[in-house]
């Protein structure tokens, strides 16, 4: 059976062999090509973080792994002053093509890659009317499935983070690679970093409860806070059954929940937010403090701007999303599991620039999808969470009002095998 352990260990050999290498790499030299398609690529750009991996390796499991890629054309839709797109063209030597499709068929006339790296994040573009940047995954993603069709041959797609800003768009994407029968992987890279203490969600667990306290903004940090619940929340008994509803509250709303001290009430349980605050690092303190749990008001004056979205899956669960800026900065989870007294919690660990250790993680699941032919995870996930996304902005943006969302009822059976990086 292939296991993220042998994926692993072929990855340190630095080549794939047996049933599973699906296809004949287009280089003579045995190496596959790869195509990078991103907005901008600049210093601390997703293209810095992700696509760099393919050109010069990353650490994993003690040692450093080189992929056997080449990447052999860019396509790169905004270049500021302090872009690094021509640098790295030059340097590694792979041309940066006018479109996606010039950029898939390496300037001639027919499709000239094995794998394509969608990163659709950074760079300036217009706001929906929700305040969601309106970056193009999905018209990236269009015209390289258009390239499929026209020549006849699909291959491998990661796209990084949610799929569009615009359900509608998400939900065709994953038809489409179902349609074309091609290996699609998206997502963040929460779900697959370090975790302290390194655990996962037991498989079959039965769940009444969970929650993510985490740092950032709507529309960008939220996403990577929903796919923290959502790595887990698959995992329960009876597998994901999709969301039936979403609240969005930010400001006095997000306090006032936090007083109820109940979902039923209109809040959350005070047991898992305790628990969140317990596996973080970066806890806020007094002056001269260390180690002191904030208190409410502390909690208040630290926080300018809480968002919350609580969110009904359609089995009963509850979960609970909280932006606490200036309270904590990292990402940290916890839930409810029957006949536990006590939480299940862990922190999703972040290691710092430069190394990043998390975005090196993401791309060996990329790697994965691209010699495999096979998703590590659901596509289904990150559909779920993009979906959320946006009915969590328009919850906010229309009244702070419970929506109901019948498009989220997503179901699909999660891997039993855990999925983040150990090592």
């Amino acid at each position: 059976m292939f296991t993220r352990r042998s994926f692993l260990g072929a990855v340190g050999a630095g080549l794939m062999t047996g049933p599973l290498a699906f296809a004949q790499p287009t280089n003579a030299t045995g190496r596959k090509r790869l195509a990078i398609i991103t907005t901008e690529w600049r210093y601390h750009s997703h293209a810095w973080h992700m696509g760099e991996r393919f050109l010069v390796g990353y650490p994993i499991n003690g040692h450093w792994h080189r992929p056997p890629f080449d990447v052999v054309a860019a396509y790169v839709d905004q270049k500021p002053e302090n872009d690094l797109s021509r640098q790295r063209s030059e340097e590694f030597g792979f041309p940066i093509y006018p479109t996606v499709a010039e950029t898939l068929r390496c300037g001639g006339n027919k499709m000239a890659v094995d794998a394509v790296l969608i990163i659709g994040e950074h760079g300036t573009y217009p706001l929906s009317e929700y305040g969601q940047t309106k970056y193009p995954r999905y018209e990236f993603f269009k015209q390289t499935t258009d390239v499929f069709r026209q020549d006849g041959r699909a291959v491998p797609v990661f796209n990084d983070k949610h799929l569009s800003w615009k359900w509608d768009w998400a939900k065709e994407m994953v038809d489409i690679s179902r349609e074309l029968k091609f290996a699609f992987t998206a997502g963040s890279s929460l779900p697959v970093t370090w975790r302290m203490p390194s655990i996962d969600l037991p498989y079959d667990a039965e769940v009444s409860e969970m929650m993510c306290v985490a740092i950032g903004a709507m529309d960008s940090y939220d996403f990577h806070a929903l796919e923290v619940i959502q790595c887990m929340a698959e995992r329960r008994k009876g597998g994901e059954t999709g969301v039936s509803a979403i609240q969005g509250l930010r400001g006095d709303a997000v306090w006032k929940a936090m007083a109820a001290g109940n979902w039923n009430a209109g809040g959350w349980d005070p047991k898992l937010f305790e628990a969140c605050l317990t596996r973080t690092q970066t806890l806020s303190q007094p002056k001269t403090f260390s180690d002191r749990y904030p208190t409410e008001a502390q909690i208040r004056e630290w926080v300018t701007d809480p968002i919350a979205y609580r969110i009904e899956y359609t089995d009963g669960t509850k979960a609970t999303m909280l932006l606490m800026n200036g309270l904590v900065g990292d990402f940290t989870f916890a839930a409810r599991l029957k006949g536990k007294d006590e939480p299940l919690s862990t922190l999703f660990y972040l290691p710092p620039n430069p190394n990043v250790t998390y975005s090196a993680a993401l791309m060996s699941k990329a790697e994965e999808t691209f010699l495999t032919g096979k998703s590590p995870y659901p596509i289904e996930r990150t559909l779920l969470t993009s979906g959320l996304v946006e009915a969590g902005v328009r919850s906010v943006g229309t009244g702070q009002k419970r929506i109901e969302t019948p498009h989220l009822a997503i179901q699909y059976q999660a891997p039993r095998e855990s999925t983040f990086s150990d090592g």
